[in-house]
This record gives structure tokens, C-alpha cells and sequence, in this order.
């Protein structure tokens, strides 16, 4: 008998579990690196890098080091973003992970200032840059990788998993550096000579690990049907940045602000409060006063609300909306960043508390962006406007955060009051721009539905292409 007729061949896809696990790796090494050095910044860059000054100064030139990576971001931004909406999100992801591997492996392997003098302080900058680079194109992509590939009314849950990669590297970064200390046979806040040569190394050399895995994972993806129907049906753009910004220039500039209140807080729980946290009460410009293993510890239980809160947010933005969730939760941003000081007035108790609340707040407004900033660009010009929008956040909201909330800190004579109004000013800025933005949850990621443009109609599609 003849055999029976077979159907079309169904185009390959993603299993959930990779689509998810791809999407989480790389923003895992994103913010492992990230912690890794901002750990380092804080405890041995100043005195390995930048000798010979006051130890505030060291402490601002190191600071100053980790915001060029911000400067290098939407450079990064642009070019993944352009290779992303040509090319694919799969080969690009590649590329970007391999870059920050790379430039995190060097910066391990780093001679110090006095080995090398003035050398070994370019060579950390250069490195800094290319990891940068390397990061204006990973968030983007592993958003579209989650998105793109998402089941119809869960994008927003999906699109949590990048953004869990914050808490994760958090844990993983920082848990390392305790152990590290206690192996060497010291606080890291009082380094032993071994911590000094070569127990910092040890951080930046394990990311080399996490990025085969990164690469084993993400080599094993298919394109999602989002961006091929795009490709097969001749709409990939010569220059998808031209397009964004002519065609999408107000998305780009809502996308930014939506950030804003995002990054200004992420970076104030975590690189300021490591500072804040661990310095003496009697030091020039007081601070809290615990040992960097005490707080270190606290911030770590604060970070896991962080995570809970993080993959809370997904579902309550699917059902409600992204820019409802994000409405409130940024109204409470402002609110807290008034009564940071009543909070730590209340002792051990009240900065728990406020470390808590800054972690949970920073779950609920980072999960709903990994699906938002995606929603508000057409297939072809996606990685690359939400790249920008998110990195150019990074400038206005991270780059310049640890430095302005340092002299704050100063100018408050001790006192972190002026950094919560810096807090709750920005959230002011993110409030104003989602009130001016548009509802995005049942945009259409089909390109066959554009997102709203500037003079669209807001009525969005309902059809999700997953």
C-alpha cells in the first residue's frame, strides 16, 4: 500500500525548559560579573589599582572604572542589536556571551599597579569597556529569546527568568568571595597577603565556567518563529537602528525612563549599601558599621525576596497589566526612598527591614521589564531598540548612581537621607513616563501585528505568536 501522505514538516522549536535555562544563563553571568566587580571595586580595587590617594578618592576612581562599562553599553547595545535583528537572536547571543567571558577571564589574570604601574589600571579600564560591550547586547537578546518563544498569555512570566539572573549572580558572586576569605584566612574587608595576590583572581576565573555553560545551552537553540517568519518574509531591516529611531523614537525615550527608577534602585541595594553597610561608625563620613560578613549575610537574605518577587511579578503583569503593576510598584519606590533613615534608625531590626523591602520592591519592578521593553518594538527593529532603551537606562540610572549617592552620603555628613530623595526622585521620573506610555500586554509580538508607533492607534492586538 502506498505510504500515506505526510503533512508539511513542522519548523523546529524550542523546548520550554531550554528557552528558559538559555534566557537565565547569560543574564546570570551578566550580573555575576557584575557583583564580582563591584565586590572588588569595593574591597581591593582601590588599594590594587589606584594607590596613592585618600581612600575615598580610590573608592570614587574605582567606581568610576565600573560606570565606563555603562558608557560602553548602548555602543554594545547597537551593535548586537543590529547583528541581532539581521542575523538572529541565537548567533548573537553567542558572540555577546563569549565577549564578556572573555573580557571577565582578563581581568583576572590582570597585573596589579605595582607590577605594572599605570598599564594595569588602562588594562582594567579596557577590560571594563569590553564587558560593557559585551552587555549592551546580552540583556536584549535573552528577553527576546524568553518572550519571543513564550506560551500565549505568559510573556511576562517568561520574561521574568532573564531578570532572575539578578538574584542569582547576587548569591553566587558574593557567596564566592566569603568563601574565598574565609580560605585565605581573612575578612575580605581586612585581606590576608594570599587574598591580596591571588584570592580576588578567583571570581573573575570561575565566570569561565558559567560561559561554557552559557555557550553548551544557547549553541543548542533553534530561531524563534517570531523572527524567522520575519526573515522569510524579506521585512529584516539594513539598518534596524535608522528605523528605531525614526519610526519607534518615543518608545525609545518612554523604554529609557520605564528603567530609570529600576537601575537608580538596583545599584543603591547593592554596590552603595555594601559600602554604607560595612563602614565604621566613627570613619570620616559614618556609615552602619557591620562587618562585611555580617552585612554581606543580610543583604544576601534580602536578595532572596528579591528572587520570590522577581517571578511574583510575571504573573500579576500578565494578569493585570505591565503598566498597572508598574504604576504602583514605582509609587511605592518613591515612598520608600523617603523613610530610608526612619527604617535604619530603628537598629539591626530596621535595616533588615529596609534591606528587605529595597530587594522586594527591586523584584517587582525588574520582572515585568523583560517583557515591556520588547513589547514596545516590530520584530525587526526589537533587540535593538529595547538594547538601547534598557543601556542607555544604564548611563542615566547606573553609571552615575554609585557616584552621585557617595557624595550624598558625604554632603548628609553620614547620613544616606539624600540618597533616598535622589531614590525617590528618579521613581518620580519612571512614574511619569509609564502615565504617558501605553498598555503592552496583549501587543502582538508577530510582526505581522506591528507594536503601537507614534501615530498608531493604542488599541493593541490580542494574537501572540509563541
Amino acid at each position: 500500500m502506498p505510504a500515506p501522505a505526510s503533512g508539511p514538516a513542522r519548523a523546529p522549536v524550542n523546548p520550554r525548559s531550554r528557552v528558559l535555562v538559555a534566557s537565565l544563563i547569560g543574564t546570570t553571568i551578566e550580573f555575576y560579573d557584575f557583583y564580582v566587580y563591584a565586590t572588588a571595586a569595593v574591597l581591593v580595587f582601590p588599594s590594587l589599582f589606584f594607590p596613592g590617594g585618600d581612600p575615598t578618592t580610590a573608592l570614587l576612581s574605582s567606581f568610576a572604572v565600573f560606570g565606563a562599562a555603562m558608557v560602553a553599553r548602548p555602543i554594545g547595545a547597537i551593535f548586537f542589536g543590529h547583528l541581532g535583528d539581521r542575523l538572529g537572536r541565537k548567533r548573537t547571543l553567542v558572540v555577546s556571551l563569549l565577549t564578556m567571558g572573555l573580557a571577565t577571564l582578563l581581568i583576572g589574570v590582570l597585573p596589579t599597579y605595582a607590577q605594572a604601574g599605570w598599564i594595569a589600571t588602562a588594562l582594567l579600564v579596557l577590560m571594563r569597556l569590553a564587558q560593557g560591550f559585551a552587555l549592551g547586547g546580552e540583556w536584549s537578546g535573552a528577553a527576546l529569546v524568553a518572550t519571543e518563544n513564550a506560551p500565549r498569555g505568559k510573556r511576562a512570566l517568561y520574561g521574568t527568568f532573564p531578570q532572575l539572573g539578578a538574584p542569582l549572580g547576587f548569591i553566587i558572586g558574593n557567596g564566592l568571595f566569603l568563601v574565598i576569605g574565609a580560605a585565605t584566612g581573612a575578612d575580605p574587608t581586612q585581606p590576608s597577603d594570599a587574598f591580596l595576590s591571588w584570592g580576588w583572581r578567583i571570581p573573575f576565573l570561575f565566570s569561565a565556567v558559567m560561559v561554557a555553560i552559557g555557550l553548551w545551552v544557547r549553541s543548542r537553540l533553534v530561531e524563534s518563529a517570531v523572527f524567522a517568519k520575519n526573515r522569510d518574509s524579506g521585512k529584516v531591516r539594513k539598518l534596524p537602528l535608522a528605523d528605531a529611531v525614526r519610526g519607534h523614537w518615543r518608545q525609545l525615550i518612554l523604554g529609557t525612563f520605564f528603567m530609570l527608577a529600576t537601575y537608580v534602585l538596583f545599584y543603591l541595594m547593592t554596590t552603595f549599601s555594601l559600602s554604607y553597610g560595612r563602614t565604621a561608625k566613627t570613619a570620616a563620613v559614618p556609615g552602619l558599621g557591620y562587618s562585611y560578613t555580617t552585612f554581606v549575610l543580610m543583604m544576601i537574605f534580602g536578595v532572596l525576596f528579591f528572587a520570590v518577587f522577581t517571578l511574583v511579578s510575571g504573573p500579576l503583569a500578565d494578569k493585570y497589566g505591565r503598566r498597572t503593576t508598574l504604576i504602583l510598584v514605582t509609587s511605592a519606590i518613591v515612598v520608600f526612598g523617603l523613610v530610608w533613615v526612619p527604617l535604619i534608625g530603628l537598629g539591626t531590626l530596621g535595616v533588615v527591614l529596609w534591606l528587605v523591602l529595597g530587594f522586594t520592591l527591586m523584584g517587582m519592578t525588574f520582572g515585568p521589564m523583560g517583557a515591556l521593553l520588547p513589547e514596545l518594538f516590530p520584530t525587526s527593529v526589537r533587540y535593538t531598540g529595547s538594547g538601547i532603551s534598557y543601556n542607555v537606562s544604564s548611563i542615566l540610572g547606573a553609571a552615575v548612581a554609585p557616584f552621585i549617592a557617595v557624595a550624598l552620603w558625604q554632603a548628609g555628613d553620614g547620613s544616606p537621607w539624600l540618597v533616598g530623595v535622589y531614590l525617590s526622585a528618579m521613581a518620580v521620573l519612571t512614574l511619569v513616563a509609564l502615565l504617558l506610555g501605553d498598555e503592552t500586554k496583549d501587543v502582538s509580538l508577530d510582526d505581522g501585528e506591528a507594536a503601537p508607533t507614534d501615530e498608531g492607534a493604542r488599541a493593541a492586538t490580542t494574537s501572540v505568536t509563541g
